[in-house]
Order: C-alpha cells, then sequence, then structure tokens
C-alpha cells in the first residue's frame, strides 16, 4: 500500500504542473530553462541511478525528452493545461505510428482500434474553439505546440525502448541528462531576466525540486514492485486532475469538446494498456518508468 501511495503521490505532484506553470510571471522560456536546471540537480543528489551509466548513446533520446519538456512548458503558457495535457497525451499514437519503422514492431490488428480511439479525440479538439484569456493568450499556437512535444514525446519512448533493449538500463540518466539539455536548449531565449519576483522563485524551485525532482524518486521508489497495470492507471491522475487544478488556482475552465476530447483519449490509453498480454504480471515493474515508457502509460 504504501508503494502504491508513493505512486499516486507521483502522480498528483506531476498534475500540478500545468496550474504551476501560469502562476508565475516568468515567460515560457525562462521557465522551462530554470525549472530543468532545479529538476536536474535534484535528480542527481537525490537519485544515484540518474548518476550512472551516462555515454554518447543517451545523446538523442536525451534530446527528444528536452524538447518535450520545453514544447510542454512553452504550450502551457499559450493554451489551457488540458489542452497542453491531452494533446500531449497522443505520444503513444505517433509511437505506434512510428514503431515499424524506428523499432522494426509491427502495427498489431488490436492496436487499430487503439488508434481509432485517439484519432477520434484528436478530431474533437477541432470542434471546440478556445477563445483567448489570460491564462490561455494564444490557444491555436499552444495547442500546436503541445501536439508537438507529444511527437518529441514519442521519439523519445522510442529511444528509450531501443535503450532498455541494448542495456536494459533504467531511464534516470536519461531524465537527468535531459532536464540539463532542456535547460541549456532554453537558455538563450530565456535571456535577459529582468525582473524576478519572489513568487517566481518559488514556482521555479517548486516544479524543478517537487514537481520533477520529488515526484520521479516516489514514482521510481513505487515502480519497484507495482505491477505495470496498477502503475499506469494510478498514473492517469495526472491527465485528469490536470486540468482539475488548474480550474481552482486560475478559474481556467477548457471548452466542452477538449474536455471530451481528452476523455476518450485518456480511456483509449487505458482501454490498449489493459489489453497488452504481459502487463498485468506480478512482480518488478519495468525498469523505464511508465511516466515516461508510454504506452504500456503516460
Amino acid at each position: 500500500m504504501r508503494l502504491r501511495l508513493l505512486i499516486a503521490l507521483a502522480a498528483l505532484l506531476f498534475s500540478t504542473g500545468g496550474a504551476a506553470f501560469k502562476a508565475a510571471s516568468l515567460t515560457g522560456w525562462q521557465i522551462a530553462s530554470l525549472r530543468s536546471l532545479v529538476a536536474a540537480l535534484v535528480l542527481l543528489a537525490l537519485i544515484p541511478g540518474a548518476r550512472r551509466g551516462w555515454n554518447r548513446r543517451m545523446a538523442p533520446v536525451a534530446l527528444a525528452y528536452a524538447l518535450t519538456l520545453v514544447l510542454f512548458a512553452l504550450a502551457n503558457r499559450l493554451t489551457t493545461s488540458a489542452n497542453a495535457i491531452f494533446l500531449q497525451s497522443t505520444a503513444p499514437l505517433y509511437l505506434l505510428l512510428l514503431g515499424p519503422w524506428l523499432l522494426h514492431e509491427p502495427i498489431r490488428r488490436r492496436d487499430l482500434l487503439f488508434i481509432a480511439g485517439v484519432a477520434a479525440g484528436m478530431g474533437l479538439f477541432v470542434l471546440g474553439r478556445d477563445t483567448a484569456v489570460a491564462t490561455a493568450p494564444n490557444p491555436p499556437l499552444g495547442n500546436a505546440l503541445a501536439l508537438a512535444s507529444g511527437l518529441t514525446y514519442a521519439l523519445m519512448l522510442a529511444g528509450l525502448r531501443w535503450f532498455g533493449k541494448q542495456r536494459g538500463d533504467s531511464a534516470l540518466e536519461i531524465v537527468a541528462a535531459g532536464n540539463l539539455a532542456a535547460f541549456l536548449i532554453a537558455l538563450p531565449m530565456a535571456l535577459p531576466v529582468s525582473h524576478v519576483a519572489v513568487a517566481d522563485v518559488f514556482v521555479v524551485l517548486y516544479l524543478g525540486a517537487i514537481q520533477i525532482g520529488l515526484a520521479y524518486w516516489c514514482l521510481t521508489r513505487g515502480m519497484r514492485y507495482v505491477p505495470v497495470f496498477e502503475a499506469t492507471t494510478m498514473l492517469q491522475l495526472e491527465p485528469a486532475m490536470n486540468p482539475i487544478w488548474t480550474w481552482f488556482v486560475h478559474n481556467e475552465v477548457p471548452n466542452r469538446w477538449a474536455i471530451v476530447g481528452g476523455t476518450v483519449i485518456m480511456s483509449a490509453t487505458l482501454i490498449n494498456t489493459w489489453r497488452q498480454p504481459n502487463v498485468r504480471r506480478r512482480g518488478p515493474a519495468l525498469e523505464a518508468p511508465p511516466h515516461l515508457s508510454r504506452p504500456e502509460h503516460r
């Protein structure tokens, strides 16, 4: 029970990102850069696995993760947090489509229903029209960046899968390296930092140390013995709670089509996970944290 609570806590911490992004007066580039710097330092300090096994083969996977972090931060500053998290959750669709090319994993017949479900959920976003508000000043651009983050996330997942097959290592070193890369990628656009409020400092420290650092510590501890399907199910708290935190803190309400589309995407992901033949086995969980290894999660 304690390990399951740790995974649930990790999901809840991950889910607070959207509300925290919108609470700072810094630009999206500044938040992305500083948040990743703090996260990398915390991960390297708290989790020994994040300090081991660094090599050049990690670079493409870490770069894909870094782009995901930066794009997702920018998307949250421009569109609603619900749109950002739900559109990034299309990553498993891209992963399936890229699988035959990158991983030599053919699309199976049972995957077609999942592809159709995610595609339908994406289509529902087109039906809704978001109006610009203070917390979402440019929804069309933010939605496009969120979709792009789903693609880079899929590329990272493909790299993690390949990396795991080659070495059998965990993904923690890639998480740390990816955060360092995200810091450097966003830094040129983040400078100069002309004004930093006290609240901005607390937001950046929270995002890096708690929302990423502590969350990954909880996740890696819990994932040692919790079956993958249970962990995957509990981690669905993140996309479910993300819009709720933002509504509670900022009174941001996504349009109804975004809610329906996001629900379809989440449901398709859960059903596809449940149908995997080896996902409900008992014993230690997979090495790669499910937060980074969709679609076995998110």
